[in-house]
């Protein structure tokens, strides 16, 4: 899954759905304010714009940041990271930086394999894992952040491997995995189940071959062997056809 896969599901039904909820910047804005909603104990105002509401949510992720240091003792002063010279960062910092790593791998294994697509974001964009960023941002405040301070207090020694672990024991004990799955759900609610002309799921049954899109029909079954369509086509939908009384020659 850190590569590639398909998941088990062979039903393209939520990848459609999730296009055409990006594609309409309606439906787009509709998913990005659900997404925030979910973050945040207490209701949104309804008529907060976006960028109020991207000013409340710096001011949640800064209070969940001053709230881990208090509460694990660990001085933070700022996220600052560099991949280069990973080892000059401070431990909390590379804490984060490998709990929210582990953290984008299970985001990344449920939205495959659901049927997602791990590049088609709404808050973030522009990268092949923009989806699993707009995912794993639900979680950060009350996972990563606070597993990384507390085994940033730990102490040095093996401190990657202890984040990993510690991230491990956690997303099992808090059933991480099944929730990712129900939120999936959650964030696309606000928008219709199934894009026009698709309501019909030719794929949801493994024995049967895809549907065949139709722009006036939208989806038709697939499979099947069209000539007779199209030789009535041809010659009109009364072409005479043999039965009885009906001369051969």
């Amino acid at each position: 899954m850190y590569a590639v896969g398909m998941g088990e599901t062979r039903s393209s039904k939520n990848l459609l759905l999730q296009a055409k909820a990006w594609a309409d910047e309606q439906t787009r804005l509709k998913v990005v304010r659900e997404m925030y909603r979910m973050r945040f104990d207490e209701p949104l105002p309804d008529d907060l714009s976006l960028q109020q509401i991207r000013g409340r949510e710096g001011v949640r992720v800064r209070e969940a940041y001053a709230r881990a240091s208090r509460e694990s003792g660990v001085d933070w002063k700022g996220r600052n990271y560099d991949r280069q010279h990973w080892r000059q960062g401070d431990p909390v910092n590379r804490a984060l930086s490998c709990a929210n790593s582990c953290l984008y791998g299970i985001c990344h294994a449920a939205i495959v394999s659901l049927g997602f697509s791990p590049a088609i974001g709404f808050i973030h964009t522009g990268k092949m894992l923009s989806f699993v960023y707009d995912i794993a941002d639900l979680y950060k405040a009350g996972s990563t952040i606070p597993k990384a301070f507390q085994v940033a207090a730990e102490g040095r020694p093996q401190l990657e491997s202890r984040t990993r672990q510690a991230c491990r024991d956690a997303f099992r004990e808090t059933r991480l995995l099944q929730r990712i799955s129900g939120d999936l759900r959650q964030v696309f609610s606000v928008v219709a189940d199934a894009p026009a002309g698709e309501d019909r799921d030719f794929d949801a049954d493994e024995g049967l071959p895809g549907s065949l899109w139709d722009p006036q029909l939208g989806a038709v079954e697939g499979g099947a062997n069209r000539s007779t369509e199209q030789e009535e086509l041809r010659h009109g939908s009364h072409a005479p056809r043999k039965g009885p009384g009906v001369a051969e020659g």
